[in-house]
């Protein structure tokens, strides 16, 4: 795995681990409703971008990406 990889996933677990924290729901449903709503997805296509910002603007940005896609949270 190279190291750009392992930063993604890195990065990946800590923003679900904050959403999830954010919104009062486990781990697994977090990361189950950004996956659903392309929570997931985003944070991969923008990764450059979105993890030179604070974690908590990321999460912010998880919930618009989310709704727009048809989430409720």
């Amino acid at each position: 795995m190279s190291e750009r990889t392992r930063s993604v996933i890195d990065y990946i677990i800590a923003c679900v681990n904050d959403f999830s924290e954010a919104h009062g729901m486990s781990v697994v449903s977090a990361y189950d409703y950004l996956n659903a709503y392309g929570g997931v997805s985003f944070l991969e296509r923008n990764y450059d971008i979105e993890h030179s910002y604070p974690i908590e603007e990321t999460v912010l940005n998880l919930g618009l990406v989310c709704r727009g896609n048809g989430g409720t949270l």
